[in-house]
C-alpha cells in the first residue's frame, strides 16, 4: 500500500532522477561546456547510439551513411560532428588522424577572416572606418604603391574579405556580378617564392565592389594589412589570439614547401590543425566568439559571417565564408555557413542546430609532415594508396569531391539530426 509519505519519497525520486538524467543537456543548452585541450581529457564524446540520440539529438546510422559518402570524396579524411557541445562523431580513412597536420588548404581563409574580425576590435583608432577602410595606402600597404592599377586605391578591407576586390581568380575562376557568371581569362597569381608582391600584382577583372571572383591574393593582402597594424606575423597572431585562448595542440602554416620556406604563413590558407582543434575553432564560432569565460572574437563580426554584405552583392560569399543564406544548399537550414579547402576539407558552422561539422580530406601531398616541421608518428597503413576518384558515367558525373562533396555531407549530417 503506497501512503502519503511513500507517494511523496517515489515522486521526489523521480524528480531527482529526471533531473539528473536531464544536466548533461540542460548544461549544453545553456552553452557553458567548453572542451578542454586534449592533453587534459580534450572533448566529451558519445560512442553508442542510444546516448547520441539522447543527449545530442543524433542518429548513428544517418552519421555512418555520410562518412560513407566522405570516404568516397577524397584519398584521405574523416568526419567530426559535435552537437549540443558533444563529439558524437569522429571517424577517420588513409593518412587522416586526429593529431596530424594535414594542408588544409584554403580553409585557412577562414582563420584569416576571424583574425581580421579580432584586429579591427583591437585596433579600433587604426582602423577607424573598420570593414569599409581603403587599404591601398602608405600605413598599410606601402610595398603596394605605387599601385599598378589606380582602381585599387578605392579597395577596401571588407572587399577582400568578400572576394569582391576585383581581383582576377585563381586558375580560371570566372567572375561573378549580380549571380551572372563571367568567364576570365586565367592570368598570373600568387608565386609562394613571392607571396606578397605576387598578390599585389595580381591584376583586377572589373572595378572593386563590382564583381565576386574566388581569388586567394584577396585573403593574403588582408593578412598583409593585418601584419602593418599588428606588428605581428599572421601565425603569431592567430596563436596569441585563437589558439591558446582554445588550446589548440601543436599546429601551424605549411610554410615549408620543398626547397623553400616562405618568409610569411599565407592568408589564403594552408593551416595545419589537429582535427579536434578545428573543430574548437568551429565551436567558438558557433558560440558567437566565446571560448569559456572569455570573448575571443567579437560577437558582432562573428554575427556578419552568414550574412549578406554589401561588400559583395553577387554571390552568397561572406568574410570568406559561403553562407547558405539563399538556400542553395537546400537540406540545410538557412543560417548554416563554411569555408571549404581543396582536396576536400570543410569547417561548417550550423547555429539553428547547434552543430558544428569537420570534414577532412586531401591527397598523400596534403600530409606530408615536412610542409610543418610539425613530427607525426602515425603509422599508414597504405590502405588508400590506389584510391582513384569515381569515374565518369553517363549517369554519374562523378563529382564527389569538391563544394559539391562537402555541401552534400552538409545536407547528410543535417539529415541526421533526431526530430
Amino acid at each position: 500500500m503506497i501512503t502519503r509519505f511513500n507517494r511523496r519519497a517515489i515522486l521526489l525520486l523521480i524528480a531527482t532522477a529526471m533531473a539528473a538524467s536531464s544536466a548533461p543537456l540542460a548544461r549544453a543548452d545553456k552553452g557553458d561546456y567548453f572542451p578542454p585541450p586534449d592533453s587534459k581529457g580534450g572533448w566529451r564524446e558519445l560512442h553508442d547510439a542510444a546516448s547520441m540520440r539522447k543527449l545530442a539529438g543524433m542518429d548513428l546510422n544517418r552519421l555512418n551513411q555520410a562518412y560513407d559518402f566522405t570516404s568516397r570524396c577524397s584519398q584521405n579524411g574523416g568526419l567530426l560532428v559535435v552537437r549540443h557541445g558533444y563529439l558524437v562523431y569522429e571517424k577517420y580513412f588513409g593518412r587522416a588522424h586526429r593529431t596530424g597536420n594535414p594542408d588544409m588548404a584554403s580553409t585557412g581563409k577562414a582563420v584569416t577572416s576571424i583574425a581580421c574580425g579580432i584586429m579591427l576590435a583591437e585596433h579600433k583608432a587604426d582602423l577607424p572606418d573598420g570593414l569599409n577602410q581603403k587599404v591601398f595606402t602608405q600605413k598599410y600597404l606601402p610595398e603596394a604603391l605605387p599601385v599598378d592599377d589606380p582602381r585599387k586605391l578605392d579597395v577596401t578591407l571588407g572587399q577582400l574579405l568578400c572576394m569582391s576586390a576585383g581581383f582576377h581568380g585563381e586558375g580560371g575562376s570566372p567572375g561573378v556580378v549580380d549571380g551572372k557568371v563571367v568567364p576570365l581569362t586565367p592570368v598570373p597569381g600568387q608565386d609562394i617564392r613571392d607571396i606578397d608582391g605576387s598578390s599585389l600584382r595580381t591584376p583586377l577583372w572589373c572595378a572593386p565592389g563590382a564583381g565576386y571572383s574566388y581569388s586567394s591574393p584577396a585573403p593574403h593582402i588582408a593578412s598583409m594589412v593585418l601584419r602593418h597594424v599588428t606588428g605581428m606575423e599572421l601565425q603569431q597572431y592567430v596563436d596569441e589570439k585563437l589558439a591558446k585562448p582554445m588550446g589548440w595542440g601543436p599546429w601551424g602554416y605549411c610554410l615549408h614547401r620543398g626547397d623553400y620556406t616562405m618568409p610569411h604563413a599565407n592568408g589564403a590558407g594552408s593551416t595545419a590543425l589537429h582535427a579536434t582543434d578545428a573543430m574548437r575553432f568551429g565551436y567558438c564560432l558557433l558560440k558567437s566568439g566565446r571560448w569559456g569565460t572569455k570573448q575571443v572574437v567579437p560577437a558582432d563580426y562573428v554575427a556578419l559571417c552568414n550574412k549578406p554584405l554589401p561588400y559583395n552583392t553577387h554571390t552568397p560569399y561572406t568574410l570568406m565564408f559561403e553562407n547558405n543564406s539563399d538556400g542553395h544548399v537546400a537540406g540545410a537550414p538557412r543560417d548554416a555557413y563554411y569555408k571549404s579547402g581543396a582536396g576536400g576539407f570543410g569547417i561548417f558552422v550550423v547555429p539553428s542546430l547547434d552543430i558544428v561539422i569537420y570534414k577532412l580530406g586531401g591527397n598523400d601531398g596534403q600530409y606530408d609532415q615536412a610542409m610543418t616541421g610539425i613530427a607525426d608518428n602515425f603509422q599508414y597503413d597504405g590502405s588508400r594508396a590506389n584510391w582513384k576518384p569515381i569515374a565518369r558515367t553517363p549517369f554519374n558525373d562523378g563529382s564527389l569531391g569538391g563544394d559539391d562533396g562537402l555541401r552534400r555531407v552538409l545536407e547528410m549530417v543535417c539529415a541526421a539530426v533526431v526530430p
